[in-house]
Formats: C-alpha cells, structure tokens, sequence
C-alpha cells in the first residue's frame, strides 16, 4: 500500500514539474511597463509620419563603364519631439527633414498635422 501510494505522489509530483508558470511570449521593455505604453518593439515602415515620403527605389548609379546598377535611396528620417497645444503633451513623430522644414513653415506641429491629416493623438 505505502509503495502504490508513494508511486502516486511521484506522478502527482512529477506532473506538477511540468505545469508551472505559462512562458511570457511578448517581450516588453522596461520603459514600457513604467508607462504602460504600447511595445516598443513594433516593426515600422521607414517612411515620414507627416508627409508620407518612403524610399526611391529606382534609383540608379552609373559605373564608369556605363554599367547601371539600381539602389535604394533611402529617406532621411530623424526622431523628433514637438510640443501640441491641441493636446497639451509632445509628441514624437519620425520625420523626414522635409517634414520637419514643413513643420517649421506652418509655425506648429498642429497647424501642419491638420493641413495634412494626421492624428497627432496616436502619436
């Protein structure tokens, strides 16, 4: 009896060994779990948030022997913060610095959010 009974509470404990806590399967940073923010890990496309502005990609360079070879002209986009009124927060958007002379010639970043739609409350 003692050895059907030991038997049992090895299984029992053996199978316990196994079910424990669950894997964690997203990753979050840090920072995103003090602000409860969305992940920081998302895949962006590389294109301007305000102006829409993505990679040329017929570009092409001319060897000296006349041999074309296409390339990626890739956009030059920089982090940026700017302060909303309309919100009342900053926002930081990834611009390219034509966007970013556009923000300036509208004088706000709301004033150029509104000319070209963008919803600057997802940002």
């Amino acid at each position: 009896m003692k050895t059907v009974f030991a038997l049992l509470l090895a299984l029992v404990a053996s199978a316990a060994a196994f079910t424990g806590t669950p894997l964690q399967l997203t990753r979050s940073s840090p920072a995103a779990v003090r602000s409860n923010a969305r992940s920081t890990l998302v895949m962006r496309e590389r294109a301007c948030d305000l102006l829409g502005k993505t990679a040329n990609r017929k570009a092409r360079v001319v060897t000296f022997s006349h041999k074309r070879i296409h390339k990626v002209q890739q956009v030059n986009l920089q982090w940026k913060r700017f302060y909303s009124d309309d919100l009342g927060r900053q926002v930081r958007l990834r611009l390219s610095t034509k966007g970013i002379k556009t923000v300036n010639k509208y004088g706000s970043i709301d004033a150029a959010a509104k000319k070209f739609g963008v919803d600057l409350a997802k940002f």
